[in-house]
């Protein structure tokens, strides 16, 4: 699986890409949150129980723990609050003692360290599913059950009829949503445009998973690829940490001028 190096570089990469262009709404201190806890966060039980086994205890506490703590979700259930507590009360040192730049000059609260550290965690997870186990992993495996392997697939009219109709209303709603108008926002915009995408997702999913589990004998969803499981892998590992990062950005009215 991947290493620290991995982790912790994909996470900073994105950090300072949101730092880039939120203005300073997304801080140094939220991006050292979020790459500690995409880098070492839920590796926290690999380490407990390599510590355990170094000082002569077998191991045995440590491996109870990687049990759950090496988890996208259970380590945000157990080690999220406290973590939290842990994040914001450095985060009020490191300004107090001016260690690291807030831009805004506020630390972080209880609720942003919350999402980033639950961002972390799936940002962990999203290089640790594609890259471990020698691509034998169990997300890895199911992804790529989704598609057909079993010789060339056949061309179904109905998956062709459906599949361009839901791709030609994503852009057509697109294109509505974001027209050219004498009065617009541009956060209204970006809701609608967020839900149009949402929907159309979740119908594409729907159907493919109905010819896949639904349908005696399976048929292909979208000839031979695994769409199904290449949205969902995406939209949990990859935009839902992105978005949490997001929503945990300081409010631009508390940005000095």
């Amino acid at each position: 699986m991947p290493g620290p190096g991995p982790h912790m570089m994909y996470a900073l990469a994105t950090g300072l890409a949101l730092m880039s262009v939120s203005n300073g709404r997304f801080s140094p201190h939220h991006c050292i949150v979020y790459a500690l806890n995409a880098f070492f966060g839920p590796d926290i039980g690999s380490f407990a129980e390599w510590l355990t086994s170094t000082v002569g205890l077998g191991g045995v506490f440590g491996s109870s723990v990687e049990t759950y703590i090496h988890d996208p979700f259970f380590y945000v259930l157990i080690l999220g609050v406290p973590l939290s507590l842990l994040y914001a009360r450095a985060s009020r040192f490191f300004i107090s003692k001016g260690y690291l730049d807030s831009i805004s000059g506020i630390p972080l609260t209880l609720n942003q360290c919350f999402l980033l550290i639950s961002a972390g965690s799936l940002s962990h997870f999203f290089l640790d599913h594609l890259f471990e186990e020698n691509g034998h992993s169990t997300m890895y495996t199911w992804i790529l059950s989704t598609g057909w392997w079993k010789g060339r697939a056949p061309v179904n009219p109905d998956a062709v009829v459906v599949i361009g109709f839901l791709c030609t209303c994503l852009i057509i709603g697109f294109i509505r949503i974001n027209r050219i108008k004498a009065e617009k926002s541009i956060r209204k915009q970006l809701i609608n445009s967020g839900k149009l995408l949402i929907a159309i997702a979740s119908v594409y999913c729907l159907w493919c998973a109905s010819q896949i589990y639904m349908v005696n004998p399976p048929r292909p969803a979208v000839g031979e690829e695994a769409d199904l499981g290449v949205i969902l892998f995406l939209a949990v590992y990859f935009f839902l940490p992105h978005s949490l990062c997001i929503m945990s950005m300081n409010q631009a009215e508390r940005l000095p001028l």
